[in-house]
């Protein structure tokens, strides 16, 4: 659990390969399922901003992902997110 929201501009995004992006999409669709998180046209953007993957779901961050993914893990484990 990362009790700290990532910021977009956090250099640790720039690590992130579109292969792994596009499975943290896929982990987004079965995790997001139970609570109606779908974006089924969410894709990697082909694109990147100073050296940072676009995530294709209203022009969010890659830590926009990453951390929707923490909330939906820590929620699943009855874990309290703390902002």
């Amino acid at each position: 659990m990362n009790d700290t929201p990532i910021a977009p501009d956090d250099l640790r995004m720039r690590d992130y390969t579109e292969a792994r992006v596009t499975e943290l999409l896929r982990e987004l669709h079965e995790r997001g399922r139970r609570f109606g998180i779908q974006w089924g046209s969410a894709t990697t953007h082909h694109g990147t901003v100073d050296g940072r993957i676009l995530i294709n779901f209203g022009h969010a961050p890659l830590a926009t992902l990453v951390n929707l993914l923490d909330l939906l893990r820590d929620q699943e484990r009855n874990e309290p997110w703390e902002s």
